[in-house]
């Protein structure tokens, strides 16, 4: 297969989408412009949404993933799913069983549909770790974290060599002592900023360049 062919899909939530950067500033454009430099011809798209759940996902993927399958694609969901709203009375927005149920069933779905490789993301820690999460007594740092793990647990439980599992959480771990200058200030916490975006772009670029060569 010609480099210049394939296809990149990212599908995922607002850390895809770059909420609260200019659109050409977010990790995925910095990952999609460098390798376009590298293969001029290769296609990157983003199918991703603000405040998408894995539930929403599998929904929308027949259309935005299976009808036009990439060769590669890259899932990065959690965030959403590990929330908690005032109008759930104390239950996630996803359940930690059928957000490890939805991943699987994601990836099922790609490789189905011919994805040649699925790369699966854990999400960074944030700095939303003083107040409890509506009708519980844990932050949502605590959640994301169960989310990550279980991420971890679904790409090591298949076995699979065209899974590849991009640990973007141990990554910023890390850099703990400086976590707070990544994401956007208070009263958000959460989402990454300029700085935050180009450690992103620096930590996946490497990796994707290498599963594309892969495909190749």
């Amino acid at each position: 297969m010609n480099k210049n062919n394939i296809k990149i899909t990212f599908f995922g939530d607002s850390i895809c989408v770059g909420a609260g950067v200019p659109v050409h500033e977010g990790w995925v454009s910095l990952v999609s412009q460098k390798l376009q430099k590298r293969y001029p011809k290769l296609v990157v798209s983003n199918s991703s949404v603000n405040g998408r759940t894995t539930r929403q996902a599998i929904i929308n993927m027949p259309y935005e993933i299976q009808e036009h399958p990439p060769h590669i694609l890259i899932v990065q969901y959690g965030m959403n799913d590990c929330n908690y709203w005032k109008s759930d009375k104390g239950r996630p927005r996803v359940s930690i069983d059928s957000f490890k149920s939805n991943l699987n069933e994601i990836i099922d779905r790609a490789f189905c549909c011919g994805v040649k490789y699925v790369c699966v993301n854990t999400n960074h820690p944030t700095c939303r770790t003083e107040s409890f999460l509506p009708f519980t007594s844990f932050t949502y740092q605590d959640s994301n974290e169960r989310y990550n793990k279980t991420i971890r647990e679904v790409a090591a439980l298949r076995k699979d060599s065209h899974i590849i599992l991009c640990d973007v959480e141990k990554h910023f771990k890390e850099k703990a002592s400086v976590l707070a200058s990544y994401v956007l200030e208070e009263p958000d916490l959460l989402h990454l900023n300029r700085k935050g975006h180009i450690e992103y772009y620096n930590f996946i670029y490497p990796i994707l360049r290498e599963v594309v060569d892969n495909v190749a």
